[in-house]
């Protein structure tokens, strides 16, 4: 059974335009749809989903906006914190922690503390998060302890590799949605995802449905994967 489900989340935006709301607004809608992904990973139990909540590139859209994602995204995690709980869920942000702001970085380590035991379902939101940096970062890592001794370089296998990941500790996905319509990764998972099967949804991140989920995950269920055998 999959273990591991992966979310692009595109589209809050344009959904908001299309109603002729603020941005903003587009945002908050787009944070409620979380829920529907919790719950339909718990039933059925699926372990692991990851989020791409922030990604390197969102640094570039308005102070106003980032400043407003970033509020948003602490606290509905905070507001949703008791729930998180009863279900069992873990929550982690997973990225370039240098670039976490200083404002939130002690709500990040509260959240993540205090869920620490939970083990039904792993949520992982991808938080300043670039796949190019997250790569270039381990290959920097990697080569730091070479050349301290810690590991030599004839050493290096991919499943060491992945030890200077950021995900890694976490499996890679079978599966990634992405929402809006759009095809393409967007610097998301692109290490981890060499076997991932793709869904796309011509849905706004706002409209998803379970209905769109077990569509996808029936897909992926229906997909003969043979790794090149």
């Amino acid at each position: 059974m999959i273990q591991h489900i992966a979310f692009i989340m595109d589209g809050n935006r344009r959904w908001a335009k299309r109603q002729g709301l603020q941005v903003f607004l587009g945002h908050r809608k787009g944070a409620e749809a979380i829920k529907n992904v919790v719950d339909f990973c718990l039933s059925n139990s699926i372990k692991y989903t990851s989020l791409y909540t922030f990604s390197t590139e969102n640094f570039n859209r308005s102070h106003e906006e980032v400043s407003f994602l970033f509020d948003l995204l602490m606290n509905e995690a905070q507001k949703k914190l008791s729930l998180f709980l009863e279900q069992n869920v873990r929550i982690r942000f997973i990225g370039d922690s240098s670039l976490f702001p200083a404002s939130i970085v002690s709500t990040i380590e509260s959240l993540q503390n205090a869920t620490q035991h939970c083990d039904a379902l792993n949520l992982n939101f991808l938080f300043c998060y670039g796949s190019r940096q997250e790569i270039i970062g381990g290959i920097k890592k990697f080569f730091e302890h070479v050349k301290s001794g810690m590991v030599a370089l004839e050493d290096l296998t991919e499943e060491l590799f992945k030890q200077y990941l950021w995900t890694s500790n976490i499996p890679e996905p079978e599966l990634i949605i992405r929402t809006s319509g759009v095809k393409r990764l967007s610097n998301f998972l692109l290490y981890q995802a060499a076997y991932s099967e793709f869904y796309f949804l011509d849905c706004l991140w706002p409209e998803i449905t379970q209905e769109h989920m077990q569509a996808a995950l029936q897909s992926y269920i229906e997909t003969k994967r043979n790794f090149g055998q």
